[in-house]
């Protein structure tokens, strides 16, 4: 132990800082490592903020490489009167054959028979609006067929369109309504129609006259019958036209 002039000793001598002169005192010293300490801190702060980045980054770019991908190209428009003949002729029953302007685009056409052992005749069509609507016709179906088919809807109202009378099951405004946000069903001989899809109204309504000519015009018995164009709808309730 080191002792000094006057006889007594000392301690170990704190280091001289070479930016003072002389050595640090306490407070400088706490000071000193407290920046310290505070720049360690932030400099962590950074690098933790921008490995978070990265890695929200890398989510976003793994959830877009999944979820966005190429729209399909349109499937090819189908021939459904040459299959409609086919059907028809294998079934031996009338089918649906609407005869529809060109802006109307059948993506399907095609018979398929259920568990129930129903028949099923179908074409699903890109409307004028490009929206959806499709035929499904049941060959001697019963209630069950058309229920299960409209997914256990009530009808909402009724119309008359082409001289054909329709059940209207309009759920337009619920949740999860898939392609039944709007459906007409009738029943011609033996067969019962339903038309589904998206469609507006009016298009509806000219898909509906499309097959009710359809139907008649492939019925031997309706040969010399006429169609008429005219159409009048009607909800639950009625009102008394003064």
């Amino acid at each position: 132990m080191a002792r000094n002039s006057g006889g007594e000793s000392s301690g170990p001598r704190a280091p001289i800082v070479a930016e003072l002169g002389r050595p640090e005192t306490p407070e400088e010293t706490a000071a000193r490592k407290a920046a310290s300490s505070r720049r360690y801190r932030e400099s962590k702060t950074s690098i933790n903020l921008l490995v978070a980045l990265f890695a929200s980054l890398a989510i976003v770019l793994v959830t877009v490489m999944i979820v966005v991908r190429p729209a399909p190209p349109p499937a090819d428009p189908v021939n459904y009167s040459e299959i409609a003949s086919q059907v028809q002729a294998d079934l031996g029953e009338v089918v649906a054959n609407p005869q529809l302007g060109s802006d109307w685009v059948a993506n399907a056409a095609r018979v398929s028979t259920g568990a129930d052992g129903v028949a099923r005749w179908y074409i699903g069509f890109v409307t004028p609006e490009k929206d959806f609507a499709a035929i499904t016709q049941g060959i001697d179906a019963n209630p069950t067929w058309l229920a299960t088919t409209l997914e256990g809807g009530f009808a909402t109202g009724t119309a008359t369109i082409a001289g054909q009378d329709w059940d209207i099951y309009d759920r337009r405004d619920g949740d999860d309504i898939g392609n039944f946000a709007y459906a007409m069903a009738t029943v011609v001989g033996t067969s019962t129609i339903v038309l589904h899809g998206t469609a507006t109204d009016e298009e509806f309504a000219e898909l509906a006259t499309a097959v009710t000519a359809s139907m008649a015009a492939g019925s031997p018995a309706s040969s010399d019958s006429t169609v008429s164009s005219d159409s009048t709808v009607s909800s639950d309730s009625t009102e008394e036209t003064p």
